[in-house]
Formats: C-alpha cells, structure tokens, sequence
C-alpha cells in the first residue's frame, strides 16, 4: 500500500536558489506546452495530446540554443509537468469531474517539482542535479520510495512529499460489523454523532479574523515591489498558515479518533459550491472544511480497513422524523429542535439528523452484503420522545 509522508527541509540558500530556479523550470515546461496545444488548435485546428506529441519535443529543446538552460534541471520532473498538463485536459474533458479548462500556472502561485528518481538518507533528502538537501524525517519512511515532491508555501517554507509503498495490501474490510456510527456535520457543533455526542466548533479562522482583518489592511497600504509590502505579505501568510496548520490537527485527531472507535462510518454528501452561496454562512463553512475532514476520513479508513458510506446529497437527514418516517414539508436552518406531526416525538435537529444517517447507512451496508450486528435498529413506529 502506497503512504505518503510529508516532511519540513531545509535547503542552503544556493540549494533554495536552484529549487526556485527548478521550480520556474517546471513552470515552464507546463505554460509552454499548453501554449503548443492551444495555438495548434486554434490556428490549424489540430489536437495534440501533450503525453505523446509534445513530451518528446522536450529533448530536441534542450539540444536548442535558446532553451539549452533546461539541461540544468531534472529532466523527469521537466516531463512530469507536460504529464500533469495531459491530465489537466482529460479532467477537462471527463463530464463527471466538470473540472475547468488549463490555465497557464503564475510564480505567486503553489510552487512544486516532481521526482520519481529521489533518495531518503539518515537526515536529508537526495534529488537530481542538487547536493542532499536536510530533511527533518519525524517517522519512518518504509517500503519502496516511489517519488518525491518537492514545494514551497507562501510564508518561504520548503517541504518534500515522499510516496513509498510498503508492499502491504490495505486492512480487510470486516463483513460482520460491530460497530456503526453515523454523523452529522455542522456549524453550531462540528460533529454530531448519532448517539447525542457532539464535538465543539473550534471555528480557527473566525477566532483569528481581527488578526487576519489587521494584517491584510496593513498590507494593502504598503507599496507595490517594496521591501515593506514584502514583510507585511508574509506576516499575513504566516497568520494562514497557523490558521490553516490548527485547522489540519483539529482534524487528524479527530478523524483518527473516529477510525480507531468505529468499523463503519457513515457521513452525508455536502454540496459545498451551493452552500457557500449563503453570504452570511460562507466564512464559516469555509472555515469548517469539511471536505477536507471527510478526505482525511476516507484515507485513514482505507488504511485501517473501516468502512466509509457517503449518503447521497439530496438525503433528508434533518427533516424526517427517524422514529415514525415522516418527514416534514420545510425545516429552516434556524429550527433547532421540533415535534414530529406523526409520533409526536421530540427531537434536536443535529441528533435526528445522525440517527437517520447511520440508519440509511446500515441500509446501504447490508444492501451491499455486510452483515451489520451493533447499531440502534432500524426506524420503528412509535411516539417516545427522543431526548434533545
């Protein structure tokens, strides 16, 4: 099974130099062969597939006068980049992902490299064309090293992604499961799961907005190309980077705390685009990134051989009574707890919503063959109350 590991380096400054020169290099070789392929289409009308017609055309450039410098680099993450374009266009292309046509990538933008060719010693990371860079290596780094991606954030700092794979296959998923738990995803409370347990908002960037809100109109006064626009653009960064780090620990924690507790987990679908059309919620669905905390649900599930279900969208967690089966006509956001029409029961609006979504998903488990044995039971008739 493939890992990746993700790790701080700390390069010399001509060991920067010729990362950042690497990285325009890069750049370079994915604006220009997406100028080849825009240019052939729309003056001759023909279609280049940049994998097979404009890949090769790497090697005759380097033996030109004129782009005789990409010698310097590494060839392979110099071909890694026309690759990258090639699936830019098939995602383009696939309907399903409605994923947006290229863009000529900036140098204010994530800066990386790809190397299929890397090395991990004791302390440092070994790269083409460059002495051994040191890496502060915080775990093991086992099995195979398939690649090495080399970036840069915007507050300067430099990491190595390193993909190894250790020959394992993932965890066997358990047919007969013991135990299920199903969640809802919100804002007043982050998580709530269907046995009444709820998780606080940390709310990351709301907490630091008066230090975002000052930084951001401290930089907007500075001079453009100014040493001083310069430092006040990277005390803004680095605010988002701790926003952005406290964020990720919130998350791994809990997702690993999720994963360790459960042999399925049932979430629901959120469709992010629309929600964050509301103006007033926006900066705090953003804020919550959930999908990030689902794709470190997923991953982490994967590997530890956990069930994952992810309802569809259109579910109606919040609105259908879990007791009886009826489902109101209209629940507005700012309705917190209700009374079912049809059993008179009463529910918290967060709880009612997790209880249907571990029930669907212990629908769609033993619709899929499990044989599901621990979980709350399915929706019965009756008129108990369930406690808020």
């Amino acid at each position: 099974m493939k890992r990746a590991t993700k790790v701080r380096i700390y390069p010399t400054d001509e060991q920067a130099a010729f990362l950042n020169a690497q990285f325009g290099a890069v750049r370079f070789a994915y604006n220009k062969a997406l100028y080849i392929s825009r240019h052939m289409y729309k003056r001759h009308g023909v279609s280049l597939r940049p994998i097979r017609d404009i890949k090769p055309l790497l090697a005759v450039a380097k033996k030109s006068r004129r782009y005789s410098w990409l010698k310097e680099f590494d060839s392979l993450a110099l071909q890694q980049a026309v690759i990258n374009l090639d699936k830019a266009f098939a995602n383009f292309f696939n309907k399903k992902l409605k994923a947006r046509f290229p863009v000529f990538k900036s140098k204010h933008g994530k800066q990386s490299s790809y190397h299929p060719n890397g090395k991990i010693l004791t302390d440092a990371i070994q790269l083409p064309k460059i002495p051994p860079v040191r890496a502060n290596i915080h775990r093991e780094i086992v099995g195979k090293v398939s690649s090495i991606t080399i970036s840069r954030n915007a507050t300067g700092k430099y990491y190595a992604s390193i993909l190894a794979d250790d020959g394992q296959e993932a965890a066997a998923k358990p047919a007969c499961i013991t135990a299920v738990t199903g969640y809802d995803l919100g804002l007043s409370h982050y998580l709530i799961g269907n046995d009444g347990g709820k998780v606080a908002n940390t709310r990351h960037l709301v907490s630091a907005y008066r230090r975002l809100r000052r930084d951001s109109k401290a930089l907007s006064r500075k001079k453009l190309g100014s040493a001083n626009r310069r430092k006040a653009r990277l005390r803004l960064a680095a605010q988002h980077e701790r926003v952005a780090n406290a964020r990720a620990d919130f998350q791994h924690k809990l997702s690993r705390r999720i994963i360790d507790e459960n042999q399925a987990v049932i979430v629901e679908t959120l469709k992010l685009a629309n929600m964050m059309k509301n103006r007033r919620l926006a900066r705090y669905i953003g804020d919550a990134a959930w999908s990030g905390f689902v794709a470190k649900l997923a991953y982490k599930a994967e590997s530890a051989g956990v069930h994952l279900v992810k309802l569809d969208q259109w579910f109606a967690s919040s609105k259908t009574c879990h007791c009886c089966g009826y489902r109101m006509p209209e629940m507005p956001l700012k309705v917190r707890e209700w009374r079912c029409p049809g059993c008179s029961a009463n529910h918290d609006r967060d709880i009612n919503a997790a209880i249907n979504i571990q029930h669907q998903g212990v629908i769609e488990l033993m619709a899929a063959g499990h044989v599901v044995k621990a979980h709350r039971g399915l929706r019965k008739s009756g008129s108990v109350p369930v406690a808020a």
